[in-house]
C-alpha cells in the first residue's frame, strides 16, 4: 500500500513540476518572441536594452549594434519564422545555474533561405524573462 502510495505521489509531482517548467517555457517564449521584433525592426540598440541584466553585462550596446548589424542587416527582413523547439533547463556550458529556456526557430530571411535562430531567454534578477542569448546558424 506504501508502495502505491509513493507512486501516486511521484507521479502527481511529476505532473505538477512539468506543468510549471510548461508555465514558464510559455512566459520564455513570449519574451523572445517580442525581443526578435524589436531585432526584426532593425532596433538593435532597443534589444540590448531589453536583454536580461547577464546579457548586458557581457557585451557593450556598441559592440551589440555592431555585431548584430554585421550578422542580421545582410540577411535582409525576416521571411518567415516557426518554432522548432523549447527546452527548460537550469544549467547551461558558461552561465551561471539558473533558469533557462533555449528556443530554437526554423527562419528564412531576404538573403538567405534556411536558418536556425537559437533565442535563450533566462529568468532575470527581477523575476522577468528576458533575452540572454541569440545565434544564427
Amino acid at each position: 500500500m506504501k508502495t502505491r502510495v509513493f507512486v501516486v505521489f511521484a507521479i502527481g509531482m511529476s505532473l505538477a513540476l512539468s506543468a510549471m517548467a510548461q508555465s514558464k517555457v510559455k512566459a520564455a517564449e513570449g519574451a523572445a518572441d517580442g525581443w526578435l521584433k524589436v531585432v526584426d525592426s532593425g532596433n538593435y540598440a532597443q534589444s540590448w536594452d531589453d536583454a536580461a541584466t547577464y546579457f548586458k553585462a557581457a557585451v557593450s550596446k556598441e559592440d551589440w549594434k555592431k555585431m548584430l548589424g554585421a550578422t542580421r542587416t545582410p540577411l535582409g527582413k525576416v521571411v518567415s519564422r516557426e518554432l522548432l523547439s523549447a527546452k527548460y533547463t537550469t544549467q547551461l556550458p558558461g552561465a551561471p545555474d539558473g533558469e533557462y529556456v533555449v528556443i530554437q526557430y526554423e527562419s528564412s530571411f531576404e538573403h538567405k533561405k534556411a536558418g536556425v535562430e537559437t533565442v535563450t531567454a533566462m529568468l532575470d534578477k527581477d523575476g522577468r524573462w528576458r533575452v540572454g542569448g541569440y545565434f544564427i546558424k
